[in-house]
């Protein structure tokens, strides 16, 4: 395993980190293999994990608290997020910090999510959706010095809404956000254009998320696919996106070299940029845990195959079902 520093923090952190989303709530999680597929990522080397209080209301939470208590000898880097109190993904223009964000509010997530947690301090809190227009706003900003002065948080972060890296650049400014969570893969490859280099020039760190576009990138989608009743991805690939989502991986599959998997390559893509710290692919079984990992191994792309991967990039604006 490779690491890479996290921002202005100093951390040392994995470049492939963890995405516990999918063993917190989504069709098929079952705890006893999440715990397994945890345990050996940590065996590997990976010391970043990524969850959030909205993943089955705690439920990977407290999966990561196990984690972290079961290796008291290990550095585990913890990130939560706080869910929006209106619980609506993403926010919408002009909705009111005051009904997404007010300061008790963060303070009682922040406390909800420790005690899930089973631990006394978060590495990493960050806000679960954002508008730039809250830049200002004193009441999250007293509420976020407050939680770290107090020790409940060492850092604080916000994971961009889905297709929007430029939602975040003037909150950056404010000096109190110190990594953003944002979506960066083959297809989504805007937040090269702004974020980037506002994380650069502030040393921010940068976590990228959704590495395999919410599975598209696999090569394993068909237009065909569905889920079990109440998957979240049923509301997501709704046939306009499945497949537009299915053509484009198509296109792309010529790329791959033959040595190499789709996944293998969409990784390696998101690693080629010295920009992100770490990578968070979601993975609940142990051959997805050492198949993504055993991505970093400081090997690079060739600069031709980047340039035609770069060719590939889709630009896209938030939707009705884009959550």
């Amino acid at each position: 395993m490779q690491y890479r520093t996290f921002g202005r923090t100093g951390w040392q952190v994995s470049e492939i980190g963890y995405g516990m989303w999918g063993m917190g709530e989504w069709s098929g999680s079952d705890d006893r293999e999440s715990m397994a597929a945890l345990e050996r990522a940590v065996e590997l080397g990976c010391n970043f994990f990524d969850t959030a209080f909205a993943y089955g209301e705690g439920r990977s939470e407290k999966l990561l608290g196990n984690l972290v208590r079961a290796h008291p000898d290990k550095k585990l880097y913890t990130a939560s997020k706080i869910p929006p109190k209106n619980r609506k993904w993403p926010s919408r223009r002009g909705y009111r910090i005051e009904d997404v964000f007010p300061p008790d509010y963060i303070r009682e997530m922040t406390e909800k999510s420790l005690q899930n947690l089973g631990l006394e301090s978060l590495d990493l809190m960050q806000f679960h959706v954002w508008e730039d227009d809250w830049a200002d706003d004193e009441g999250w900003q007293r509420a976020v010095e407050d939680l770290k002065r107090e020790g409940k948080v060492k850092a604080i972060g916000i994971s961009v809404n889905r297709w929007e890296p430029e939602n975040v650049l003037r909150t950056l400014r404010t000096g109190l956000i110190d990594a953003v969570q944002v979506i960066y893969n083959i297809f989504d490859q805007a937040p090269e254009d702004r974020l980037f280099p506002v994380a650069d020039e502030l040393n921010i760190a940068i976590i990228a998320r959704v590495p395999f576009d919410e599975g598209t990138l696999t090569g394993t989608l068909t237009k065909d696919t569905r889920w079990p009743e109440g998957d979240w991805r049923n509301s997501y690939f709704v046939p306009e996106n499945l497949n537009a989502s299915v053509d484009r991986a198509e296109a792309l599959r010529p790329l791959v070299p033959d040595n190499m998997t789709m996944p293998e390559l969409a990784l390696r893509f998101i690693l080629q940029n010295p920009t992100v710290s770490t990578i968070i692919p979601g993975m609940r079984k142990l051959r997805h845990v050492e198949a993504n990992i055993a991505t970093s191994d400081g090997q690079r792309l060739p600069d031709e195959l980047m340039a035609k991967l770069r060719e590939h990039r889709w630009d896209r604006t938030p939707t009705e079902w884009s959550q």
